[in-house]
């Protein structure tokens, strides 16, 4: 699928200020992929996007370079550059990452009170989306939560990681066809970490998370599995 359109950049060119670097324009091209504005398999036109951000093919290139580097996009040669289509293999591997990350996160939190400020935002910003029937924001919102969970480490390098695994949780989430299915149940457990976590208890709050890391892992592999017909494990 050909993007001829840019997702709304120009509104990010303020975002590069005086110092645009690629690792800035890979930053918000990372962040539009999670939020959904490129869907798998979208072909990304250096033209429009460069346009949009006011960057030099150069860099651009380069955004791009580190965007495939992190299994994001891919180069076909004489096609073009596109956002990445996983495989099923890739979506269980996202899942085990993140469990390992968000479970150490919460259980390495120190004494309460937790900053939740941000994680109960990402919630009521969910909860709203579902009451619009707007399921693609409530995805977005997901992702947010969990960024915000992450966050809660206070750590520069574990943000960072994050941002990539949910970025590519993001291209599997494109793919199921039914997102309100995929996507409802988790909105009271979302809350439920987020009332474990107001109420200082870190122990259940991690055991409510890796439940539903588990089962989440469970039901979007399946989905994901049926939505592109798939069995084979990760891609390269």
């Amino acid at each position: 699928m050909d993007v001829s359109g840019t997702g709304g950049l120009t509104d990010d060119r303020v975002l590069l200020g005086r110092t645009s670097t690629a690792e800035r324009v890979a930053d918000i091209l990372r962040t539009r992929i999670a939020e959904g504005y490129f869907p798998p398999g979208s072909r990304l036109s250096e033209e429009s996007i460069g346009g949009a951000l006011g960057v030099s093919r150069n860099t651009l290139r380069e955004a791009f370079r580190l965007l495939t580097h992190e299994r994001l996009l891919v180069h076909e040669l004489n096609r073009g550059v596109f956002v990445r289509v996983l495989a099923v293999g890739d979506v269980d591997d996202i899942y085990r990452t993140r469990r390992l990350v968000e479970c150490a996160v919460v259980r390495g939190l120190g004494q309460p009170p937790f900053p939740v400020e941000a994680l109960a935002a990402a919630v009521a910003e969910g909860e709203a989306a579902a009451r619009a029937d707007d399921w693609a924001g409530v995805s977005t919102a997901n992702i947010h939560f969990h960024r915000e969970l992450v966050a809660l480490a206070g750590s520069a390098r574990t943000d960072e990681l994050m941002r990539g695994v949910l970025a590519e949780l993001r291209l599997a989430f494109h793919v199921v066809d039914d997102p309100r299915a995929l996507h409802e149940p988790y909105l009271r457990r979302n809350r439920e970490i987020l009332d474990a976590l107001r109420a200082g208890e870190r122990a259940a709050a991690e055991r409510l998370l890796a439940r539903y890391l588990d089962d989440s892992r469970a039901r979007v592999t399946a989905a994901y599995a049926r939505a592109v017909d798939d069995p084979t494990g990760p891609a390269g």
